[in-house]
């Protein structure tokens, strides 16, 4: 696990293998996607956890507060802020982080299926809708593309 970034004292990044951050990133998925928007936890635990990066944002304290996961294939997945750190950057410096990450090992494209809401914020970072709005997991979602060589 790698510590790599520290926002103004209020949370740091850090990035490791499924292996190093289960625990940890469990515990926020588990709070945002299974008890807050109800995702049946069947549907959240997958086989692509094992062979992708993930992101973590940690407190000051160590407490986890956000995730996100970065495949091979550059689909990037899983991206959950609890709801008391939302607003305050922690999205952004994950999705930041995965970003760079996909650089760093010749990503030129990355993808994600956004959740309808999360639109606005994945445009922010040069993400684009391609398609038709979709339901999974019970949420409706749009698929998204960014090319990372702009």
């Amino acid at each position: 696990m790698t510590d790599l970034i520290n926002f103004q004292g209020t949370f740091h990044i850090h990035v490791g293998t499924w292996d190093e951050m289960a625990e940890q990133a469990r515990s926020v998925r588990m709070k945002v996607f299974v008890v807050e928007q109800g995702v049946p936890q069947d549907l959240e635990w997958d086989s692509f956890d094992a062979a992708s990066q993930h992101v973590l944002a940690v407190d000051t304290n160590g407490n986890s507060i956000g995730t996100g996961r970065l495949l091979p294939d550059g689909h990037v997945g899983r991206m959950a802020v609890l709801p008391e750190w939302r607003g305050k950057g922690v999205g952004a410096a994950v999705l930041r982080k995965l970003m760079v990450s996909a650089r760093e090992n010749g990503v030129q494209h990355l993808a994600l299926n956004a959740q309808i809401h999360a639109i606005p914020f994945y445009t922010r970072f040069g993400f684009v809708p391609v398609g038709s709005a979709f339901v999974e997991a019970g949420i409706l979602h749009l698929a998204m593309i960014c090319d990372l060589r702009r």
